[in-house]
């Protein structure tokens, strides 16, 4: 894929406060940008390295949770976003390394990895340290210092950067040897062995790269919203999110995961604006709209593999 398409779509999305500065669509779009990060870092895992993932919550969670905690020991905002990236990846590295080193591949992986999360989200819904069911706010402190902003639009204009360098991340890495070797490593790992290729590090890699773009989602939600709670970072809704955003838009794409995001982002808003606080709605129409997508757009909108 060619440069010049991600940085249209990232000039366009750039553009929108210029189009409209209401806190609605401001919400909207900030929402929607967490939600193609976190698909972003599934996609580098699931869709350019084949290992599919049903618990990238595990990694979210772990980037919410981390930041939280650490703001409420003193520590600086942006700092603890940094170590929450950090151990974001870890957590990818450790599941990653486990799971790989027992030859974990297809269904066997993604139900590894959505047991991590699970196991996460009663651990952190029942640990004091968390906040347990009440979870954990993070004191309004509004200085960009403290990574919290007076404007909606300059977080837009943040969560638009991490988008970007995701982006450009995945651009790179589509067009670098490792790209090859993971892209090898996808469709035949035998052969790929057999080529010399290191599958358990290429694996490796993926995973904690991959970690570490949806922890870095985390981060953002928290410093948005100021609270997590265990729901929140380790549900299943998160991992529904970060897998189906990347089906819908193009799974494989560098723009897939951005496009599908904002198609599910809207569907879910529209959902809740019609049928009113009903709980599991939504829920019920992306299983709807992921049934049509691999029905009727296999290829995702984006249409192609990077």
């Amino acid at each position: 894929m060619r440069g010049w398409p991600i940085l249209a779509v990232l000039a366009a999305l750039a553009a929108v406060p210029a189009v409209t500065s209401d806190n609605i669509a401001l919400n909207f779009m900030v929402g929607a940008l967490i939600v193609a990060l976190a698909a972003q870092g599934w996609n580098l895992l699931g869709g350019f390295g084949g290992q599919l993932s049903f618990g990238h919550a595990a990694f979210y969670g772990t980037g919410a949770y981390v930041t939280a905690l650490l703001q409420q020991h003193g520590v600086n905002a942006w700092a603890g976003a940094a170590l929450g990236v950090a151990a974001g990846a870890l957590v990818g590295a450790v599941i990653g390394f486990l799971s790989f080193r027992a030859g974990l591949r297809g269904s066997y992986f993604a139900l590894v990895t959505l047991a991590f999360a699970e196991v996460l989200r009663i651990l952190a819904n029942a640990a004091p340290f968390t906040g347990g069911a009440a979870g954990l706010l993070v004191r309004l402190d509004v200085r960009a210092a403290n990574f919290q902003f007076a404007s909606r639009v300059t977080f837009f204009y943040v969560a638009l950067g991490c988008v970007a360098a995701a982006l450009l991340l995945t651009w790179s890495i589509g067009r670098s040897r490792f790209g090859a070797q993971l892209a090898a490593v996808r469709e035949n790992e035998e052969a790929a062995r057999a080529l010399g290729i290191d599958a358990f590090a290429t694996k490796l890699r993926a995973i904690t790269l991959s970690a570490a773009i949806t922890a870095a989602a985390g981060v953002l939600y928290v410093q948005y919203y100021l609270y997590i709670d265990a729901g929140l970072a380790y549900g299943t809704g998160v991992s529904v999110a970060a897998l189906l955003a990347p089906v819908i838009g193009g799974v494989g794409t560098v723009l897939g995961p951005v496009v599908g995001a904002v198609a599910l982002e809207g569907l879910g808003h529209l959902t809740r604006l019609v049928a009113g606080p009903v709980p599991g709605v939504d829920q019920v129409l992306f299983g709807l709209m992921l049934v049509a997508a691999i029905a009727f757009v296999p290829g995702g909108l984006v249409g192609r593999r990077a």
